[in-house]
């Protein structure tokens, strides 16, 4: 398959998948989030509960509130649903499921000049688990131990879908909220806006430095049953996988590739194949991804 007729079908399952999570159409006529019975389930990619059209909560979110009940009980349902996700999809989520994923490659579709990978962006892509330790975890569960109140810190402070697509629409069509709107909602503006015109300079900015959810499917990115895989037997460690990619991978299917299938047809030696992984013979004869430089 060619790049452009895959980079054809990954953006058709992006607009699907972005219509799916966010069919309740009335509500972004209304101003009024949905709160029927789908809402208890998690969708895979980041999509804010306050969406008005959002019919399923985001994980990332969903995690944070079960961390309250913490002392009560333990959040084995969220949990269990990004260990499902990410054993079946990897990044792969976030290359076709998740919709502000979709919005940032539209955006850095603007014309403009791209500042491409190096070796500082590899190492700044680590800032991304820094913020799932801190703002998703450490701080919720810090406020569920001491006073039984999970702060959700991330989506409070950081989220930049959530004010896209639920912040600025509930204020915008409630004076109410409009005439309420303070400091907090201005910091969550300004996040927003350097995240957009980051992503216009920047391939997938907040997916590659911040994003928590795809720190966590990065976990499980190696061993992933769908999405791709890299035959140890025919890979010669060219590289020409990573050179080619937008992301920090250095090579297919390492933490930062997104699985998106578009270095297939440069391979030279058709080892990246859509099939289930087999990462572990690659790294035993030494094809340990960390140790490959990006040129």
């Amino acid at each position: 398959m060619g790049k452009n007729k895959q980079t054809s079908r990954r953006k058709l399952a992006q607009l699907a998948s972005a219509i799916l999570c966010n069919a309740h159409f009335g509500g972004f006529a209304s101003g009024n989030i949905y709160k029927g019975s789908l809402k208890g389930l998690c969708a895979p990619g980041l999509n804010c509960y306050s969406c008005p059209g959002a019919l399923a909560s985001c994980p990332l979110g969903a995690l944070q509130s079960a961390l309250s009940e913490l002392r009560f009980k333990l959040p084995l349902y969220v949990a269990g649903v990004l260990v499902i996700f990410g054993v079946l999809f990897g990044r792969a989520v976030c290359a076709y499921l998740c919709p502000f994923g979709l919005v940032q490659e539209l955006l850095h579709r603007i014309p403009s000049p791209k500042i491409k990978k190096n070796r500082l962006t590899r190492l700044l892509s680590l800032a991304k688990y820094a913020v799932l330790a801190v703002f998703v975890l450490a701080v919720p569960l810090y406020g569920a131990i001491s006073s039984g109140f999970a702060l959700p810190a991330f989506c409070k402070y950081i989220c930049p879908a959530g004010t896209l697509t639920g912040g600025i629409p509930l204020v915008l069509g409630s004076e109410l909220l409009r005439s309420s709107a303070g400091a907090l909602f201005g910091w969550k503006t300004a996040v927003l806006a350097a995240v957009v015109v980051c992503s216009v300079f920047m391939y997938r900015f907040f997916c590659r430095f911040l994003c928590p959810l795809g720190a966590i499917y990065s976990l499980f990115n190696r061993w992933a049953v769908f999405g791709i895989s890299v035959d140890a037997a025919k890979c010669t460690k060219c590289t020409k996988c990573g050179r080619s990619c937008k992301m920090d991978a250095l090579l297919a299917n390492d933490r930062e590739c997104i699985r998106c299938g578009e270095c297939r047809h440069l391979c030279p030696t058709g080892a990246i194949a859509c099939a289930p992984p087999k990462a572990d013979k690659a790294d035993k004869k030494g094809g340990n991804y960390n140790k490959w430089e990006v040129k």
